[in-house]
């Protein structure tokens, strides 16, 4: 029974303090999948989704010192049935998750190992084996060390807790598990190979037959039966190819420009899954941030889950001035935890990735500005001046269609339009000058 429950011991031990601290680096992730729970579809407490990231720090924290608890020997008894209470608590979630298919992934591992809900509650079942035996062999649990150095291992490893969770939430995961990891392609990881396994769904067809309901179930074609068609129910059997990245797009109001977007270069884009929701101080940082990249040669746009009248009250009360696009709310809590939250991009691969608080720590080294066409920029952000003073678009276009024109020089010339934007604190990225024939001024 001793090498029974030192092999217990060691187990559950290392276990939990690795499950702990894939969620402990990456505490907000953990938040969202207690929301999932939370919500009315699954556990029908949505009362303790605003509180689901002080639950999220809680439990991982809790996690990973029982099992330094455990491996060190410390209050075995406090220990162990705390284990006993938290597998069996996770056990009966993950058989709820997977028994009324209500949760796909539960989040044990967080992204560095996906797991499928009947897998959970197998690994749950199997360490709370493991943990019986703990309970039942608890006397054979004693301290490695003498009594002052397994308090001050127990108190380090709370304290080195509390520190990491604070230090990833005031900037990012020290590890990503994520699709959207830097280095990684967006488009790339977007795209299903030829010879991916397709979903197998079961279609259920219901017929009256000579006023007797029947089902027939097919995998897809349409059964040959001599009755009156009622409904058809489908079933996925088994699971198609599902690609790390499903729900990302960049879109307007009337058109995708994922594509686009993904096939440009030094795209700056700042992510924010709620407007309404997005920090202040962050927020307070972006317009000086989104001048100087603008200034560098960067395109900066903006994505959110948020719609216009969010967009427009954030962009106006902080000065804001590039454009924001929809994409998921769920992808963007994906893409980055923070909110906002920025990443550099290049031909649809992520080079940067910073939390709102480190914006002052991405590296943009000046680049040159990808020449347009006049058509392209008219779309854009253009400085009109006719003999010095400040004019639109359609005034020239109407002079063009006269003969009072002496001179029309447009341009996009970097060093042109950086003297021009630090001397009027604007963002044009085009400059027309028009000079008119001294018989034409009145």
């Amino acid at each position: 029974m001793k090498i029974l429950v030192s092999l217990s011991r060691i187990f559950v031990g290392v276990l939990f303090i690795i499950s702990g601290l894939i969620k402990l680096i990456d505490p907000l992730g953990f938040s969202y999948k207690l929301q999932e729970y939370f919500s009315p579809d699954v556990l029908n407490l949505p009362f303790l989704e605003p509180y689901a990231l002080m639950i999220s720090i809680f439990v991982v924290v809790f996690e990973v010192i029982l099992g330094v608890f455990l491996l060190i020997g410390y209050k075995p008894k406090f220990t162990v049935w705390s284990l006993l209470g938290m597998i069996v608590f996770f056990t009966f979630l993950t058989f709820y998750s997977a028994y009324f298919d209500k949760v796909k992934d539960c989040g044990c591992f967080g992204d560095a190992l996906k797991l499928t809900p009947w897998e959970s509650f197998i690994k749950d079942v199997i360490l709370l084996v493991f943990i019986l035996v703990l309970f039942i062999g608890k006397k054979y649990i004693t301290p490695v060390f003498t009594q002052l150095p397994t308090t001050i291992l127990a108190m380090l490893s709370f304290i080195f807790c509390l520190w990491l969770g604070f230090h990833v939430l005031m900037h990012l995961p020290v590890v990503d598990f994520r699709a959207y990891k830097i280095g990684a392609n967006i488009e790339e990881g977007m795209s299903v190979p030829e010879d991916a396994p397709k979903p197998v769904i079961e279609y259920s067809w219901k017929f009256n037959v000579n006023g007797t309901e029947e089902i027939i179930k097919t995998l897809g074609d349409y059964p040959s039966v001599e009755g009156d068609f009622v409904s058809v129910d489908t079933e996925v059997i088994e699971e198609g190819y599902q690609p790390p990245i499903y729900d990302f797009s960049i879109e307007s109001d009337s058109e995708n420009l994922t594509e686009y977007f993904l096939s440009e270069d030094n795209i700056i884009v700042i992510i924010s899954y709620s407007l309404e929701k997005i920090e202040k101080e962050g927020a307070e940082k972006l317009k000086t941030f989104s001048k100087q990249a603008e200034g560098l040669g960067y395109t900066v746009i903006g994505l959110t889950a948020s719609g216009d009248a969010a967009k427009q009250k954030v962009n106006e009360a902080y000065g804001l001035d590039f454009d924001w696009y929809l994409c998921d709310e769920k992808a963007l809590k994906t893409v980055v935890r923070a909110n906002p939250g920025l990443i550099e991009m290049d031909k649809g691969t992520i080079k940067q990735k910073v939390h709102w608080n480190d914006i002052e720590t991405l590296q943009l080294p000046k680049v040159e500005r990808k020449p347009k066409s006049f058509e392209e920029l008219n779309k854009d952000n253009i400085l009109y001046l006719i003999d010095g003073r400040e004019s639109t678009k359609e005034e020239v276009d109407a002079l063009e269609k006269t003969d009072s024109i002496k001179t029309l020089r447009f341009t996009i010339d970097d060093e042109v339009l950086d003297s021009l934007n630090t001397a009027r604190h604007s963002s044009y990225v085009g400059f027309m000058n028009v000079i008119l024939k001294k018989d034409s001024i009145n």
